[in-house]
């Protein structure tokens, strides 16, 4: 952006789906609240859309987790992309043409890339049908027999796996996001 500010998007892990529960009017006012302008979130699951002079997406991260942790006394890990970034991981799917159902594709954003050891060692569970391709700090994942609600190939799997904090959006939210992110 010319004023030398960028859009980011905010993904909350495990926020509004088992006990830690944030309402989104307290999320947007939270992070309204370190600074950050035209702040919306998308759905009831933990997504931030905002603009920001900050440019260090882990300085974002931190500041939104201190603010969550400090305001509503609850430990929430936060992963921040770019606008720009989280096109990229959009345009990169490798399952967007194979599928028309979006609610079998999937991006598990993570806090960092992987050990390559630990990549190594990634498989998925037995009896279960799914494609997957690391790139950095995504995993696109594809499930061409059924949705993500069955699997045992969850955020707490590929965090155990991997060593690092995973969340977890299905195709229409990655969607939706780039689309706010670029507005």
């Amino acid at each position: 952006m010319a004023d030398g500010t960028n859009r980011y998007v905010a993904l909350l892990r495990g926020v509004n789906v088992g006990a830690t529960r944030i309402a989104m009017a307290d999320l947007r006012r939270l992070v309204t609240d370190l600074g950050h302008e035209d702040v919306r979130t998308y759905l009831q699951s933990g997504n931030v859309v905002f603009t920001s002079t900050t440019r260090d997406t882990a300085t974002l991260a931190k500041g939104i987790e201190q603010a969550i942790a400090d305001e509503l006394g609850l430990t929430v890990p936060v992963l921040v992309r770019s606008g720009a970034e989280l096109a990229a991981v959009a345009d990169a799917s490798p399952y967007a043409d194979k599928q028309d159902d979006p609610t079998r594709l999937l991006v598990a954003f993570l806090s960092a890339a992987p050990a390559k050891a630990r990549l190594a060692e990634l498989t998925v569970p037995a009896g279960e049908n799914i494609e997957y391709t690391v790139a950095g700090r995504e995993i696109h994942l594809h499930f061409p027999d059924g949705g993500y609600g069955r699997t045992k190939f969850t955020n707490t799997y590929l965090e155990k796996k991997l060593g690092v904090v995973a969340t977890t959006r299905n195709w229409k939210s990655v969607q939706a996001l780039r689309d706010m992110a670029a507005s």
